[in-house]
């Protein structure tokens, strides 16, 4: 089963944005418009779904989320689905889901992170197809730091073509952006430095392999059923390894560590040739730290871990995409991750 990668949007296309877990409350339904302007900015047609309630921790019954996200997937004039962000129990959407169809189905690009892990990795994992590990539409409206892209610049990428995202070397302290008081706001707040941080070592790193993974909290739970069967992506799409990258959402360091090593236990990093991990606000505990937690967990993988990527809940967000083949380079003066869809 060869990686398939969505047709790249053009101007007129349709993109669906539905919330297959959390939805939108009303006071901050302005920041909702405002995202949506800007994905038809570009010149697509935003379809809104029914499903974008926000005044419980779920949008709609689990039943009308799957009929909604399975009405988009297989609709062939919208080319990608964006939810507003992520939630907390996506989880009960997977056995709902018709996953022969979405196999013969023309792909869709799927776009999401946190509570979306929970289904855009299984989408790639069962079907094949290549999604986006990238900033929800509530964030979209952020202009992007120099040496990133955001997800609407992915799904415009031609098959066959590559691109290089680099660390900007700045990042956001804890704390989130009040979107109902200030729904228009486009500059992140980005008041902390940092880099790129080896964990098992010291050396440069250079790894391929086609990129796999997202956030802990909620692909923990997927651990050891079909829905995160990484082993067999490998041997069927990278016989020669993974790149496989993990984030933590605000869970502390000591269920971090317990997470991971479940998840090593199920084989999810049995076939990585390195692991990348988001930077994370995420609470340390008073004898373990996040970093502590990930090389107590991996650290016998004996392959190189690169921590503090932004491909977690800290903004800024580098995309990655899943299925993609990637390549990552990691130097005293360089730091890269090159995708290829191909």
């Amino acid at each position: 089963m060869a990686v398939r990668y969505p047709s790249p949007l053009r101007p007129g296309d349709r993109v669906g944005v539905t919330s297959p877990s959390s939805g939108v409350a009303k006071e901050l339904r302005g920041r909702l418009d405002v995202a949506v302007r800007d994905v038809q900015d570009r010149g697509y047609e935003v379809v809104i779904g029914r499903c974008m309630d926000g005044s419980g921790h779920v949008s709609a019954s689990a039943a009308d989320r799957a009929s909604e996200l399975m009405s988009m997937l297989t609709d062939s004039t919208i080319k990608a689905i964006v939810p507003p962000w992520g939630g907390e129990t996506a989880i009960d959407l997977l056995p709902l889901l018709d996953w022969d169809r979405l196999r013969e189905a023309e792909p869709t690009w799927l776009v999401g992170f946190s509570d979306m892990s929970t289904l855009i990795t299984p989408m790639t994992l069962l079907t094949g197809t290549a999604t986006v590990h990238g900033n929800n539409l509530m964030d979209t409206p952020y202009r992007v730091p120099e040496g990133l892209r955001s997800w609407l610049d992915i799904v415009a990428t031609p098959r066959g073509h590559q691109f290089t995202q680099t660390p900007p070397g700045r990042h956001r302290s804890p704390g989130f952006d009040d979107f109902a008081a200030f729904p228009d706001i486009r500059e992140y707040t980005l008041d902390s430095m940092g880099a790129w941080t080896r964990l098992d070592g010291s050396g440069d790193v250079e790894a391929e392999g086609r990129l796999i993974g997202g956030c802990i909290e909620t692909l923990c739970n997927l651990a050891g059923t079909a829905y995160l069967d990484v082993s067999a992506f490998a041997r069927n799409e990278s016989p020669d390894g993974l790149l496989v990258y993990v984030e933590a959402a605000g869970d502390d360091a000591f269920t971090i560590c317990r997470n991971l090593h479940g998840m090593r236990l199920a084989g999810f990093f049995d076939r990585a040739n390195a692991v990348l991990v988001g930077r994370t606000n995420a609470p340390d505990n008073r004898s373990l730290s996040q970093h502590e937690a990930v090389l107590d967990a991996l650290g016998s993988l004996n392959v190189p871990i690169i921590a503090d990527i932004e491909c977690g809940h800290v903004p800024p967000y580098m995309p990655i995409v899943n299925g993609g083949y990637g390549r990552i380079v990691h130097t005293p003066s360089r730091s890269e991750l090159t995708q290829t869809l191909d």
